[in-house]
């Protein structure tokens, strides 16, 4: 397929339009971020397990003017990972980048011995990671270039009461997105963390009380739009430039 080329608003100039494939793309980040990136000119193929929002997503864009697609999707099973990556390869000819969004946050304290929960959490946000990279890798190698994005948080950089296997799951993230990086020359690499972020991850926390008290601390937080926009400034850059990691969040977080 055909390279075309885009106009960007960006201080980086002309920029290729690139085929990106977004996990957890039927809100919050993953939302913002497909309609952010279709609207600055690039092909998304969008993914979750919600299939009906994540077409409407889908179609939105398409009807702005932007190049959509979408499958559902489950990231905790290889082989659904890898008929998604499949999908749109088919359908754009090529894969370009992979933003790894899809996240679950029950929080809890360890003594509620939530191991299901646990358990969740370590199959989507690190199962899930590390099921796209195996899905997006040997295209990325074959093409000679690609871009892995995976969002982690700022509880990937401390440790919070409730959120110990949470912020274990970010910590991780962040570790395989370092080593891959540190493995690749062809490949760029990025981690974003968000901080306090307006999206629908509270609404996993099965503790009315903890999620009373998490609801409360969101009245800071950003749109996910803010973090799309830092997802698209990483995706935009020219390919000997790697945005390593980029941390936000609002200014009011502590």
């Amino acid at each position: 397929m055909t390279a075309t080329t885009v106009q960007s608003t960006s201080r980086t100039g002309p920029r290729t339009a690139k085929t990106v494939l977004v996990t957890g793309a039927s809100s919050g980040i993953g939302e913002a971020t497909a309609r952010l990136l279709g609207a600055a000119g690039h092909r998304v193929f969008l993914g979750a397990r919600r299939a009906d929002r994540v077409a409407a997503v889908a179609k939105d864009i398409q009807a702005d003017g932007g190049t959509a697609d979408h499958r559902e999707l489950d990231v905790t099973d290889l082989e659904s990972v890898r008929a998604f990556v499949r999908a749109a390869q088919e359908s754009y000819g090529r894969v370009d980048v992979l933003v790894n969004n899809a996240g679950v946050m029950p929080l809890a304290m360890l003594e509620a011995l939530k191991v299901d929960e646990w358990n969740r959490m370590i199959d989507v946000n690190i199962r899930g990671v590390l099921h796209g990279i195996a899905a997006v890798l040997p295209i990325m190698r074959e093409q000679g270039a690609g871009h892995i994005v995976n969002v982690a948080s700022v509880a990937g950089h401390r440790v919070d009461p409730t959120a110990a296997v949470y912020c274990a799951t970010k910590y991780a993230v962040r570790a395989i997105s370092e080593g891959l990086r540190q493995e690749s020359r062809d490949l760029r690499v990025t981690v974003i963390s968000p901080g306090f972020t307006r999206t629908e991850l509270t609404d996993g926390i099965s503790d009315l009380g903890m999620r009373a008290v998490a609801e409360d601390m969101m009245g800071i937080a950003i749109p996910a739009t803010a973090i799309g926009e830092a997802i698209v400034y990483a995706v935009n850059q020219p390919a000997d430039v790697d945005v390593n990691e980029i941390v936000i969040r609002p200014t009011a977080q502590g």
